[in-house]
């Protein structure tokens, strides 16, 4: 089933079953008022979403309305946690690389994590809104999962089955800020404003063969101002599949249900070298600051800008149909206070 968080004048919205084809959208409120309702009583109110949103794909409810993803905030629009990792040890081997840093042998064993904020997350289609272009905005593409309860200590077998929902994320990052955080030791914070998420968020069945071994086997599209920038595949080059990430996040903590864990920036290897842009034939980049670092590698300094003020960053999902999963995450860079 799909499921979205539709905007009525609260903090967590109302939650709606949407159809497979993006189409119709129906509020449950006599299951759910909230995804984070569904979330906390899972075994009790998932067997009667998945009632309905069989009676929706059959078109048997007759009070369904249009689904529109400009008026959907975030499926959890604030979250208990959120956590992303660095699941494709390519794009932090590319970065090393770049600054001639040797990459640790640890890294290809032992997942990258950091805990962001969750207290507001962007919908869809949310602008960006940020006081300086120097700051050097860029966009992620990823995919994420939502858990439900995780125990401390899971083991990969566990997280699996814990896995409740997946969606998208652009994983907004402020790449002039992170050098100056990172070298105080402690993390970042100002250099990762909010994360936005994708209109629709499903459960694992809906992707069917797509969905194996704790990966997402389809190509995520990121098109930067019109032009695809990056269309490497979800499945491939994933050094640690989701269970493994919640099993590592979960090593010292209990999650609770609710909790967003993400890939990091999807990247893919190419043979012979460090990755074509999209331009160029190749799967291209989830993000502005791998060309770059593939530019800097190639030819010495990178040539690739950072986001700008009216720039807009659209990422998508598409079937082996070419129908779009989650819906489209498709942002507008904007002046905070313009």
């Amino acid at each position: 089933m799909k499921l979205a968080t539709l905007s009525d004048g609260t903090r967590d919205g109302r939650l709606v079953i949407v159809s497979r084809d993006l189409a119709r959208c129906v509020a449950v409120p006599e299951v759910a008022r909230t995804l984070q309702a569904a979330l906390d009583g899972w075994h009790r109110t998932a067997p009667a979403l998945e009632a309905l949103s069989g009676e929706l794909n059959a078109g048997r409810l007759s009070d369904a309305d249009p689904f529109d993803p400009a008026a959907a905030m975030a499926p959890l629009p604030r979250a208990y946690q959120w956590a992303d990792g660095s699941a494709y040890v390519n794009h932090v081997e590319l970065v090393r690389r770049a600054r001639g840093a040797t990459m640790p042998p640890e890294f290809w064993t032992d997942p990258l994590m950091y805990q962001g904020g969750s207290d507001r997350l962007l919908g869809a289609r949310d602008d960006i809104l940020l006081a300086d272009e120097a700051w050097g905005i860029d966009f992620e593409a990823e995919v994420a999962v939502v858990t439900g309860d995780v125990p401390m200590a899971a083991s990969p077998v566990d997280a699996a089955a814990a896995i409740r929902l997946l969606l998208l994320v652009n994983d907004v990052s402020l790449r002039n800020l992170i050098p100056a955080e990172l070298a105080k030791g402690f993390g970042f914070v100002q250099s990762k404003p909010a994360s936005a998420f994708s209109p629709v968020a499903a459960t694992p069945d809906e992707l069917g063969a797509a969905w194996r071994d704790g990966k997402v086997h389809l190509p995520l599209v990121s098109t930067l101002n019109g032009k695809v920038f990056g269309r490497p595949d979800a499945g491939v080059d994933m050094t640690f599949a989701f269970p493994r990430l919640i099993a590592h996040l979960a090593r010292t903590r209990e999650l609770g249900a609710g909790s967003i864990v993400g890939s990091g920036t999807v990247s893919n290897r190419e043979a012979g070298g460090p990755g074509r842009p999209a331009a160029q034939g190749g799967v291209g980049y989830s993000c502005i600051a791998e060309q770059r670092v593939v530019e800097t590698i190639l030819a010495g300094k990178a040539a690739t800008p950072f986001m700008r003020f009216g720039d807009r960053i659209r990422i998508d999902m598409q079937d082996a149909a070419g129908r779009s999963v989650f819906g489209a995450i498709d942002q507008v860079v904007r002046r905070h206070g313009g």
